[in-house]
Formats: C-alpha cells, sequence, structure tokens
C-alpha cells in the first residue's frame, strides 16, 4: 500500500476516494489543473513540462475507478500547459493509449482537456464541476458528494494533477517503495514551491516530513537580503509560522497543529520590512474578492473582515463573533479557512495584531 493522499489541499486518502465511485457505470474522473494558490506552481510545471506522466496518471486512475471517460481542467492562466497537453493527448491517442471516442467497444478511456475559469475558488471540487457543467464555479452543498452525484449527475471523481503525476511512479515500483518516502503517517514526497525572496526560488521535491529549516535554509538558501518576519505557507489561507517553528516537519499534522496548512505547500517569505496590518489587509482583500459568493457567511463575512481590518482599530468582541460564524456556518473550505488564516497570522506577530487572534 503507497498511502498515497491528495496533494491539492485536503490531503484525503486516494484509494478511499477512487473506492467511494465504486466503479458505478458513467463514473468520470477529473485532473484538476486550476491551481489557484498564489506562490503555488506545482500542477503548471508537471502539465508543461511532463504532460504524458500527467495523463498516465489520469488513464490509470480511470482504470482504478471504472470510468470510461476523463477530464484535465486546466487553469486559464496555463495557455503553455494547455497546449502541451493537447498535444500530449493527441500522440497519446494515435499511438493508442487512449481512445478516440467513447462511441465504440475500446475499453481505454477517452480523456479531453477543459480550460477553467480563472476563479480561485473553482478550484474547490463541487466548484469546479458547477464549472464543467457551464454554470457558475460556486460550491455546492454536500452531501451528495461527487462519488456519489457530480459531473451531469454521475459519480465524479476529483484528482489533483500533482496526486495523479504520483500514480505511474508508484505503479512502477511498487507501493511499499514510495510508502518508504515519508513517515508513517504521511508516506511519500512532496512538490514545495518557494518564493522569490529565497536566494534559490523554485520547485523542489521533498519527502513529507523534512524539517521545513532544511527546506528554507539548505534547499531555499535563506532570505536574499532582509530578516524573515514570517513564512507563509499553504497558500493564501494556509496559515503563517515565524522563525523559531522552522524545526516542524513538514506534515499536515505537525502544520495543523501550529495552526497552519500544508495544501499546495507553497512557502513564501516575508521579511521584518513588512507592515503585519497590511498583510491582514491583504489577506481579508484576497477572501472578498475571491469568495463566490454562495453563502452569506463567507459572502458577507469577508467584507466585514476587510472593513475591520482596513480601519485599523483592534476587533476584539466584533470579530470573535465572525470569525465563528464563518468558522462554523461557510458552505465550503474556503470561508471556514479566512479565519483559521487571520488567526496564524495574528499569533506569528503577536502584540502587533492584538485582538485577530481569536
Amino acid at each position: 500500500m503507497s498511502g498515497l493522499r491528495g496533494r491539492g489541499g485536503a490531503g484525503f486518502p486516494v484509494a478511499a476516494k477512487w473506492a467511494a465511485a465504486g466503479a458505478r457505470p458513467g463514473t468520470v474522473l477529473v485532473a484538476n489543473g486550476d491551481e489557484g494558490d498564489p506562490g503555488s506552481y506545482a500542477d503548471r510545471l508537471l502539465m508543461e513540462q511532463d504532460p504524458d506522466r500527467v495523463l498516465e496518471g489520469l488513464a490509470l486512475a480511470c482504470y482504478a475507478c471504472g470510468a470510461r471517460r476523463g477530464i484535465v481542467l486546466v487553469r486559464s492562466e496555463y495557455p503553455r500547459a494547455l497546449a502541451r497537453l493537447h498535444q500530449a493527448l493527441a500522440h497519446a491517442v494515435a499511438d493508442g493509449h487512449l481512445a478516440d471516442t467513447d462511441d465504440t467497444g475500446d475499453p481505454k478511456p477517452v480523456v479531453e482537456i477543459a480550460q477553467g475559469a480563472g476563479s480561485y475558488v473553482a478550484g474547490e471540487e463541487t466548484a469546479l464541476i458547477a464549472r464543467l457543467e457551464g454554470a457558475r464555479g460556486c460550491a455546492r452543498p454536500r452531501p451528495p458528494y461527487p462519488t456519489d452525484r457530480g459531473l451531469w449527475g454521475t459519480p465524479t471523481v476529483v484528482n489533483n494533477v500533482e496526486t495523479l503525476a504520483s500514480v505511474p511512479w508508484i505503479i512502477h515500483h511498487g507501493g511499499d517503495r514510495y510508502a518508504r518516502y515519508g513517515t508513517s503517517q504521511e508516506s511519500g514526497t512532496k512538490l514545495v514551491c518557494l518564493s522569490e525572496r529565497f536566494v534559490r526560488p523554485g520547485a523542489f521535491e521533498v519527502a513529507l516530513g523534512t524539517p521545513l529549516r532544511r527546506i528554507v535554509t539548505e534547499l531555499a538558501g535563506g532570505l536574499k537580503s532582509g530578516n524573515l518576519a514570517v513564512l507563509q505557507i499553504g497558500g493564501p489561507l494556509g496559515g503563517f509560522l515565524t522563525g523559531d517553528d522552522l524545526d516542524i516537519p513538514l506534515t499536515s499534522q505537525a502544520l495543523a497543529a501550529r495552526g497552519a496548512a500544508l495544501g499546495h505547500a507553497g512557502i513564501v517569505a516575508f521579511d521584518t520590512d513588512t507592515d503585519p496590518a497590511e498583510l491582514l489587509r491583504h489577506i481579508w482583500e484576497f477572501a472578498a474578492q475571491e469568495s463566490c459568493g454562495a453563502c452569506s457567511p463567507c459572502r458577507i463575512g469577508t467584507r466585514q473582515g476587510l472593513e475591520l481590518a482596513t480601519t485599523g482599530t483592534t476587533p476584539r468582541q466584533p470579530y470573535e463573533r465572525l470569525a465563528r460564524l464563518m468558522s462554523e456556518a461557510s458552505l465550503c473550505a474556503f470561508g471556514r479557512r479566512v479565519p483559521a488564516a487571520v488567526r496564524s497570522l495574528a499569533r506569528a506577530y503577536g502584540k502587533e495584531l492584538a485582538g485577530w487572534d481569536r
């Protein structure tokens, strides 16, 4: 057993998700390449540099789920990835690895390439499905879960591009060998994207459980200039860590204990010249702009949070109520995660953002 978990943020066990579809007729498998985290470009690199591997992983997942149809959804801002995938798909069909149409008895899956709409929340799987159906990319209530009723009412499995790109290696080398990487709880490797403030920015593949200090100091080479104030990890709604947190391992469990999240594992560095109040406003601005508006706790809550952050006053009790409402009543993880991200930033900066750590 490889123990592979989703690499798109939720970390759900891949085998369990595939089994939930139950190999029922009409099952569809979607490769989610609508990568929306600022600071993360792992999926983009995979689709641009190794599209054959992405398609192979998708095809193998189709066989595992009993799906005859696969879709790769690519972020609209990735035109080169779209072109490379179309080219790779044409070659795969010509070489007989994928079917050209599902109108024949050919057991091989049919794959199509679709373009996303450029919305952050459209990467959430129910919003992604709505987008593929031609509707607005808004989150939908669950249940029913996509594995029961997804695209056009059919069982639908959504896997992140990086997740599917791991499958060919596992098939070739075996699940047991893959599980030797990482930890006993979280196996395998993860692509970590480092921001431009590091000496060596770029994407690095590391085993899960690698100490953050090794990633930041050895692989990234530290900051180009200035002193580290905080690290943002897991995207804009992931979480913030200080220089004192660098000895923790890169795992979902360890990061969650510090109020952060692994997410896509993009790491963005901020030096001591960064104004924490400006960074706080940026989080709320991003949340307010990217909320799909499907539920009022998120739609209204992000605007109220931005208003509080813009006034520059200590929010205290009004924000505590707002944070609790968003965390407990938002429709999807986007709205639920905003207060956690704000809380982790406040804890990282301490008294400079007092009142926001609720």
